[in-house]
């Protein structure tokens, strides 16, 4: 069970936090959320793909690392094998929270970082320091720091992305059906992508605006990354070859 608590260096002078990748640590999942503002890094090694969530019923981007539920084909007993690690999977136990405060009489929420103490990465004796000997902010916190702005510009980015794409009719769904050399196959057909065909068939001043605004970079990035499909593919059925 989470327990979310307000970070500070006075509770948690002590803290540390486990940076290695593993089964137990709660690293064997089979995709993540991901955002614009890492797509770049992301479709280097994983495929990107839509989905609507099951809360809200909006897109979100996720980056898929397997194709079974808790089948996480990048990871082995030695960790994480990849150049690049998604933001919600590196940021560890921290995670955005939000405290009220009061400015020129008014209430505004402003975004703090927090701590699951109940995630099992969370140490008194092995890890990352959190906090420097004097109260300072350690290295590895800073890095976190700099995760969860990424995360939580990312978040506003991609509301706004997808508004773009679903105005100009841009978002399709696939089915992503595949055999593998066991013999064994998947299906999925809740997932969606950018229709590339009606991408290139937007006007100038459209693509232009769709540039400025970082978003043709992003649908490109997206289908840059379903060259990755036969790469899980690949991985997957070298796994069970073993």
């Amino acid at each position: 069970m989470a327990k979310h608590v307000l970070l500070n260096n006075i509770h948690h002078k002590d803290l540390k936090v486990i940076t290695k990748h593993s089964a137990a640590l709660g690293d064997q999942v089979n995709g993540a959320l991901t955002f614009p503002t890492e797509f770049r890094e992301v479709q280097s090694e994983y495929p990107i793909f839509f989905q609507k969530s099951e809360d809200t019923g909006q897109f979100q981007a996720v980056a898929i690392f397997g194709f079974e539920e808790g089948q996480n084909l990048f990871l082995a007993e030695d960790g994480w094998h990849a150049s690049y690690i998604p933001a919600v999977i590196s940021r560890g136990p921290f995670l955005i929270g939000y405290q009220n405060e009061q400015q020129n009489g008014e209430t505004i929420r402003v975004p703090m970082i927090h701590i699951d103490l109940d995630n099992p990465r969370v140490s008194q004796t092995d890890g990352e320091a959190v906090f420097l000997t004097h109260g300072g902010n350690s290295p590895y916190l800073e890095r976190v720091s700099r995760t969860l702005a990424a995360i939580h510009e990312g978040v506003d980015a991609s509301k706004v992305m997808f508004d773009t794409f679903m105005a100009l009719e841009l978002i399709e769904p696939f089915i992503l059906e595949v055999q593998f050399s066991d013999g064994k196959s998947y299906k999925f057909d809740s997932y969606y992508t950018i229709n590339e065909d009606k991408l290139v068939a937007l006007d100038k001043e459209i693509l232009s605006q769709l540039n400025s605004a970082g978003y043709l970079f992003a649908a490109y990035m997206v289908i840059a990354s379903m060259s990755n499909i036969k790469r899980l593919i690949d991985k997957r059925n070298r796994f069970f070859a073993k």
